[in-house]
Order: structure tokens, then C-alpha cells, then sequence
């Protein structure tokens, strides 16, 4: 039974409220707050995967709390969009052919990522981005796994619930295809403010081209491979990069 305008309204505010929505407020706060500080945004740093205690033990129990908390609002898209006969048909999400999505996804990973280099690069040097640490975490016999588990933590939350979730219930709302890309884009633009103005232009790209191949071909699947790649390079790559070759990444450490 097909439910109510108002009701889909209420169920995305939730959804959203549970999850990127609230992730959102968070960089809108945190990008006023530091334009508000003396030093410049070009000079402030944010830091993706910290550390969570001086303890190890302590440390793996709070990441991997983290992550779970991070995966409860996909669990719920899941259970709202679940059907009994054509599963996650809904979500663009089925294992009819898993390489070749895979393949794609390999495919847009390069395609975002490595202009998203230089995306990143000139926003550091203008002074509109932040200098972003993908991972500060000690290193310890975890710190590899739970770094491609959050990166797949994030593949899975930001296009399940921005790309696949939002698209099923904005169609349901009679949007246009354009407006959904558009404000998918935005959303995951805005979500990603904390890192500076430039992390916010390269994600509203991000998520036209990813809102667009999803209207498209419906598969979600490529690109939850490609955001899982794209972060894996950036949160397992960065020690590598930071210790032999600090200048790629537009400032000493």
C-alpha cells in the first residue's frame, strides 16, 4: 500500500535526522565556527579517523562502535525499502552481476578521484580548504582493517541513503530527475562543508555524475565500490604518502 505524501516527508526527515541530515548541521556549524577563528582556512586542519583512546583495546571497542552506529540508518533504509519480492530491487542493489560492477566502480573511482586531487589541491593553495588528514590513528595490528571497514562504512551510508534512498522517495513525491540529482549533489556537498568550501564543490560534482549514472542505470552497487575505493586510497594511502612524499599533499608535517 502506497503510503502518503506526508508520511515519505516525515519518514526522509527522520532518515536524514538519524543520519546525513544531522551530519550536515554538524559541517554547517563547524565551517561558520572556523571562519569565525583568527587563523586562515587554508591553515586549519580536519581530521577524519582519530584516534579514540590512548588505550588500543579501548580504541578498536570505540571504532568499531562507531562503525555500527554509522550502519543503523542504512539497516533502516534497508528494512523500509525491503520487499518480500523483489528485495532491494528499490535501492538499485541485487548480485545479478557483481564484477562488472565492480569494474564500473573501479572506473568512477578514478574518474572522481583523481581530478578530486586536484580539486583538493587548488582549494588548499586558494585557501578555501582545509588540510584534511584521512587518518591519525595509531599503528596498531587494527588500524588497516578498520580503516577499509570505514571506508566502507562511508561507500555504503553516503550512496544508500543520499543516492539510493532519496531517489526512490523523492520519485514517490513526484520530483523531476533533475532536481533529485540536484539535491542529492547538494546534500552531500553540504555534509562534507567541514573540510572547506572546495571539499563542498568537489563533493556537488561528485554527486551530480554518481545521481546521474544511478538514474541512468539504476545500480547502486558501482557506486558503493567506487566512494569504498576512493576512501581506502585516501585513509590506508595517506601514511605512505605523509611520510615519504608530505609535499603531494601541499604542506609539511
Amino acid at each position: 500500500m502506497p503510503h502518503s505524501p506526508n508520511r515519505i516527508k516525515a519518514e526522509i526527515a527522520i532518515v536524514l535526522g538519524l543520519s546525513l541530515g544531522l551530519s550536515a548541521l554538524y559541517a554547517l556549524v563547524s565551517i561558520v565556527r572556523r571562519l569565525s577563528i583568527d587563523t586562515p582556512l587554508g591553515e586549519q586542519t580536519a581530521t577524519i579517523n582519530r584516534s579514540l583512546s590512548e588505550q588500543p583495546w579501548f580504541d578498536l571497542t570505540y571504532q568499531l562502535l562507531g562503525i555500527v552506529g554509522a550502519l543503523a540508518p542504512v539497516a533502516l533504509v534497508v528494512f523500509l525499502l525491503w520487499s518480500p519480492t523483489s528485495r532491494l530491487a528499490a535501492l538499485g542493489v541485487d548480485g545479478s552481476r557483481v564484477g562488472r560492477d565492480i569494474g564500473v566502480g573501479v572506473g568512477l573511482a578514478a574518474l572522481i578521484g583523481i581530478p578530486g586531487l586536484a580539486v583538493y589541491a587548488g582549494g588548499v593553495a586558494l585557501g578555501v580548504t582545509v588540510n584534511v588528514v584521512p587518518t591519525a590513528l595509531e599503528n596498531y595490528w587494527w588500524t588497516i582493517p578498520v580503516l577499509l571497514l570505514r571506508a566502507l562504512t562511508a561507500g555504503l551510508v553516503e550512496e544508500t541513503i543520499a543516492v539510493g534512498y532519496l531517489h526512490n522517495r523523492f520519485t514517490a513525491l513526484a520530483f523531476s530527475p533533475k532536481a533529485i540529482v540536484v539535491i542529492q549533489a547538494l546534500l552531500r556537498g553540504t555534509y562534507h562543508l567541514y573540510q572547506g568550501f572546495g571539499a563542498f564543490v568537489g563533493n556537488v560534482v561528485m554527486g551530480l555524475i554518481f545521481g546521474w549514472y544511478f538514474q541512468r542505470t539504476r545500480r547502486l552497487a558501482p557506486l558503493i565500490a567506487a566512494h569504498t575505493l576512493i576512501d581506502t586510497v585516501a585513509f590506508v594511502g595517506y601514511p605512505v604518502i605523509s611520510d615519504n612524499f608530505p609535499e603531494i599533499l601541499g604542506f609539511a608535517l
